[in-house]
C-alpha cells in the first residue's frame, strides 16, 4: 500500500478526514500530522505514526513529508501572502521529499475565468504553483460550507430579528457539509486519481433565499433575506469590528470572527455574479454516496456547527 500523510488533524476537516481513514485504511500505511504534540497524542495512542508539521520551517517539512507517496495539503486558515508563503513551503518541501502526489484542498470558482475574490485567488494561485512543479496533484474545489451558513442562519434568527444580509443576491451555490468535504478529501487519498481538477460539491444549486427557505422550514425558525450592497456589507462587518483582511493581529481577533470582511464581502460578490455557481457528481463518483443536502444537515444541526478556526501561526 502508498503511505498516505495527512496534515491539520487537530482540525475539523482534518479530524474527520483522519475519521475516514482511520476506518479504511491500513493503518501501518498512514502518517498524520499537526503543529503541536498535543493535536497528535489521541493518534499517536492508536499507534498511528505522527508526526510535528512546521509550516514556518521548509527544511524541516522536507523530513516531516519523507516516505509519504500522498500528501493531503488542507489549505491554511489565513488569507494573503503568508497562506501563500506557508502552502508553497509545503509543496516544495513535497517535491524535495519525493512524494508522488499532493491532494490539496482548493474552492469552487478557482477555475472560473474573471473571478475576483479575496480567498479564491490564493487557490488559483496555490493550484497554478502544484501544477509547475514535478510531482501529481488531485485537486480537490470545495462548495461552500454549509455549516458557515448555519451559522450565520443561527446568528440571523438569535440576534438579528430573523433577517440575514449579505451581498450573495440571487447567486447560487452548490451548499455541501464540511465533513463531505473532508470525507472527500479522504477518499481522494485513498484513489489512484491524478493530475485532475474535481469539484466537491453539495446535492443541488440554491440561492442563499433558498438556503433560509429550507433551514427555516425544518427548525421552526424563521429567517428572511436580504440583499445589501457589497458596500454596505463591508459597513457592516466594519461595526462589529471584524477585520478586512487575515494580516497583523487576525489570529487574536479570530477567536470572536474567523474570518475577514474582504474574504466575506468578495466571496459574496462572487456567488452573485454567478462565478461560483459549479454543480457537479464528482463527490458521488469518488465517495460512492450522494451528498447530504440542505434539509439533512439542518435536520441533524447539531452536527453541523462551524466550530473554531483559529490560525496556530506564529
Amino acid at each position: 500500500m502508498k503511505k498516505i500523510l495527512l496534515n491539520g488533524v487537530d482540525g475539523n476537516f482534518g479530524g474527520v478526514a483522519a475519521h475516514v481513514l482511520l476506518s479504511k485504511y491500513p493503518h501501518t500505511d498512514l502518517i498524520f500530522t499537526a503543529p503541536t504534540e498535543k493535536g497528535l497524542k489521541k493518534y499517536s495512542d492508536l499507534g498511528i505514526e505522527t508526526r510535528i508539521a512546521n509550516f514556518n520551517s521548509p527544511e524541516e517539512l522536507v523530513t516531516t513529508f519523507s516516505g509519504a507517496d500522498t500528501v493531503v495539503l488542507i489549505s491554511m486558515p489565513f488569507v494573503g501572502e503568508k497562506r501563500r508563503a506557508a502552502h508553497k513551503s509545503a509543496i516544495d518541501a513535497a517535491v524535495k521529499a519525493g512524494v508522488e502526489r499532493i491532494v490539496y484542498t482548493s474552492i469552487v470558482g478557482a477555475g472560473t475565468e474573471g473571478i475576483d475574490a479575496y480567498e479564491v485567488n490564493d487557490h488559483i494561485w496555490t493550484e497554478g504553483y502544484i501544477k509547475s512543479q514535478p510531482v501529481h496533484y488531485l485537486i480537490m474545489r470545495n462548495s461552500q460550507y454549509a455549516e458557515a451558513m448555519v451559522a450565520s442562519f443561527l446568528e440571523a434568527f438569535e440576534k438579528q430579528g430573523g433577517v440575514l444580509t449579505n451581498n450573495m443576491g440571487d447567486g447560487k451555490m452548490a451548499f455541501i457539509s464540511r465533513d463531505d468535504c473532508a470525507e472527500a478529501a479522504a477518499y481522494a487519498a485513498m484513489s489512484d486519481w491524478q493530475d485532475r481538477v474535481v469539484n466537491v460539491n453539495g446535492s443541488e444549486l440554491m440561492t442563499i433565499a433558498r438556503f433560509l427557505e429550507i433551514a427555516s422550514s425544518v427548525t421552526g425558525k424563521k429567517v428572511t433575506y436580504k440583499y445589501v450592497t457589497d458596500e454596505e456589507n463591508y459597513a457592516q462587518f466594519d461595526a462589529i469590528g471584524v477585520p478586512r483582511t487575515t494580516e497583523g493581529q487576525w489570529a487574536e481577533t479570530a477567536k470572536n470572527f474567523p474570518f475577514c470582511s474582504d474574504g466575506m464581502v468578495t466571496f459574496g460578490r462572487a456567488i452573485r455574479l454567478g462565478q461560483m455557481a459549479v454543480h457537479t457528481d464528482d463527490f458521488s463518483k469518488l465517495t460512492g454516496r450522494p451528498p447530504l443536502s440542505v434539509s439533512e444537515i439542518f435536520e441533524r444541526i447539531d452536527e453541523h456547527m462551524i466550530g473554531n478556526r483559529v490560525s496556530t501561526d506564529d
